[in-house]
């Protein structure tokens, strides 16, 4: 039996304490100290953030679970892999981020580490919003039972995996058969996810905000097969016909399982919500001007 999750009633909210309560907010810093970069950023900017926010934890392992830290919202430093890390790190109780950018693209982390610190005092003010943003729950099915499951963030993808010869994989849409994809490998990606794999695969861009999933085949095989768009409130099933020995199920870039013939995947709206901390004068189509090197002209 199909289930769908309850529609969210906003996809923008205001989790945080008022300036009004007159308690300071509760931070907690992520980043990877496997990074000498991102490691010394974090020792820079800590008495700086200090200033502003109560500092309740600092991880710079992501060995800490966040679905207890008693805080407020979460500074993470680094890239968009880092902000992924966090988000699977707080489960089913997603803090509202905010990004502080020392990777490549950083579409999460949108923010350059001057414009985070310059920030602080709107934060603390009250002058921003969360952006909430759809995710993802994948599940697995051997012999009909859940064989695994976990929330993602970007998107699911099957892989064929060694000896890397094409796959058939079947897609259900609440139930009914749609289509089979002769191809390499199939993407579901939500709309933040859109710019990731989604995007290398030749999928569109989806605003983040848009409650949607992408179907991107790999490789495939009929050209007519291109990628489709559709609602987030559908549940999506695939199923390979004859995976290959090395066929694995990805979600977010981490292994979920191997497939075996007669496997489902179930991919649908996670009940979660991923927050986004945003400020007034941020530009979407700027970013992905700046960070997908458009040439086009813009006139002012």
């Amino acid at each position: 039996m199909i289930e769908r999750m309850a529609t969210p009633k906003s996809s923008t909210a205001t989790a945080l304490p008022s300036p009004a309560d007159g308690k300071r907010l509760r931070a907690v810093l992520l980043g990877s100290g496997e990074s000498a970069k991102v490691a010394a950023e974090m020792a820079r900017l800590r008495p700086l953030i200090e200033q502003h926010l109560d500092v309740v934890l600092c991880d710079m392992e992501f060995c800490d679970t966040l679905q207890t830290a008693e805080a407020d919202l979460a500074i993470v430093l680094g890239g968009d892999g880092s902000i992924l890390r966090a988000a699977r790190r707080m489960g089913h109780r997603q803090l509202p981020i905010l990004g502080g950018n020392l990777g490549k693209l950083g579409f999460l982390a949108d923010y350059t580490i001057d414009e985070l610190v310059n920030h602080l005092p709107a934060l603390c003010r009250g002058e921003y919003k969360i952006v909430e943003h759809l995710m993802l729950q994948c599940t697995v099915f051997r012999d009909g039972k859940p064989l695994q499951s976990t929330l993602g963030l970007n998107e699911t993808a099957i892989l064929g995996g060694h000896p890397f010869t094409m796959l058939d994989i079947q897609l259900y849409v609440d139930s009914e058969e749609a289509t089979t994809y002769s191809c390499d490998g199939l993407i579901i990606a939500t709309a933040v996810g859109s710019t990731a794999h989604n995007l290398s695969a030749g999928g569109p861009i989806l605003r983040k905000d848009l409650q949607a999933f992408v179907i991107s085949p790999i490789s495939a095989h009929t050209l007519s097969n291109r990628p489709v768009v559709e609602s987030a409130e559908r549940v999506y099933e695939l199923a390979v016909l004859e995976p290959n020995p090395g066929t694995t199920v990805m979600v977010d870039g981490q292994v979920l399982s191997g497939l075996e013939a007669g496997d489902r995947v179930r991919v649908q709206r996670a009940e979660p919500r991923f927050k986004l901390i945003d400020f007034a004068g941020h530009n979407y189509y700027r970013s992905l001007r700046e960070k997908l090197g458009w040439s086009g002209r813009v006139r002012k």
